[in-house]
């Protein structure tokens, strides 16, 4: 087929990557590649970090999709940290947050490991010791998802071209939608963009794997990077205006970091970014047919994108050549037309 893809991000390159890799004829359009939610994006590779009550069905699509990272990382030769997740409580309040976690995963047959705080500073010795406990999940790993999209635009850069894309442009079979918190029209109602704020440092002393914690009620993480940086984030905030950096939400950030590595008082500040994350109503990716002929969409991602970007390429390339559809994230599930 002749396949447009609108959006370079990393599911819109993913979606490219594979339909490329099965023989189709692709272009993506996009007017900034790489620069939207996924050069904000921390890369925690952890479906059972974020589990809640009711979906179930995301979280055996995480664990799917979680499981061909491997083997996707290592095809486009980025490194995964292989050194687990860690989910921490500051305080006793916090960990009734962390045990709610730990229950679900348990009851879903995860692989959990409970510790005491002194348990994870021996675990993690760059942790403080003044924590209420935590648990272990040694099998959730994480990605630099800007050396992702990097690789992905290096080995697509010919059939990229840095120009917005029209749903009315003729020249292809279909268009896979996969413009991230703005979808063009008539699909922008099935999207909302949710402000998340990520600060970046550099730091001689810093965990090996992802710390995720709970601080005073106050959710924060800190995943590390080669060469010594960390991504630290955690805020959410609905907003119908343009993301921004703004100075509460870094610093809750910081001060809620520090309380679980206080090593970070010693690190150099780098940067910090604000983008959307594409929300749905459901928080549910939408992957599958639009409601307009010749019209997929891969969007809708929210916390979730770089986690899902392997499975949904797949899913997309696989509609695209049998019709079949994920049930759980068939955009057609809210009734009747999306579009």
């Amino acid at each position: 087929m002749r396949v447009r893809v609108l959006g370079a991000g990393i599911i819109g390159l993913a979606c490219a990557d594979e339909l490329v890799r099965r023989g189709h004829r692709v272009e993506v359009l996009d007017p900034q590649p790489g620069r939207g939610a996924s050069y904000a994006a921390a890369g925690m590779l952890t479906p059972g970090s974020e589990v809640w009550h009711g979906e179930e069905s995301l979280w055996r699509l995480g664990l799917r999709s979680r499981d061909l990272w491997p083997a996707y990382a290592a095809r486009l030769d980025v490194p995964l940290n292989a050194h687990g997740t860690l989910l921490v409580a500051r305080d006793h309040g916090d960990l009734l947050e962390v045990d709610r976690q730990a229950g679900l995963l348990e009851a879903s047959g995860a692989d959990v490991r409970r510790l005491t705080g002194r348990e994870l500073v021996e675990h993690e010795p760059t942790l403080t010791d003044r924590l209420a406990g935590g648990v272990l999940l040694a099998d959730d790993p994480s990605v630099d998802p800007r050396a992702v999209v990097s690789a992905l635009l290096s080995r697509h850069r010919g059939r990229l071209r840095e120009q917005r894309g029209d749903l009315d442009e003729g020249g292809c079979d279909v268009t896979v939608v996969a413009t991230g918190s703005r979808l063009p029209a008539p699909l922008t109602h099935l999207v909302r963009g949710v402000r998340g704020e990520v600060v970046r440092v550099l730091a001689r002393d810093r965990p090996r794997g992802t710390v995720r914690g709970w601080v005073r009620g106050e959710p924060v993480y800190v995943v590390p990077r080669e060469g010594g940086e960390l991504v630290i984030g955690a805020t959410s905030e609905e907003h119908d205006d343009d993301p921004v950096v703004t100075v509460g939400g870094v610093a809750r950030l910081l001060e809620a970091a520090r309380e679980l590595l206080p090593s970070l008082d010693r690190a150099t500040f780098v940067e910090a970014v604000a983008r959307d994350r594409p929300g749905t109503r459901d928080n549910l990716p939408l992957v599958g047919p639009s409601g307009l002929p010749g019209v997929v969409l891969a969007a809708g991602h929210f916390r979730h994108g770089v986690l899902l970007a392997p499975l949904t390429a797949q899913l997309v390339a696989d509609h695209l050549e049998t019709g079949a559809v994920e049930p759980a994230l068939d955009p057609r599930r809210f009734g009747g037309e999306t579009a």
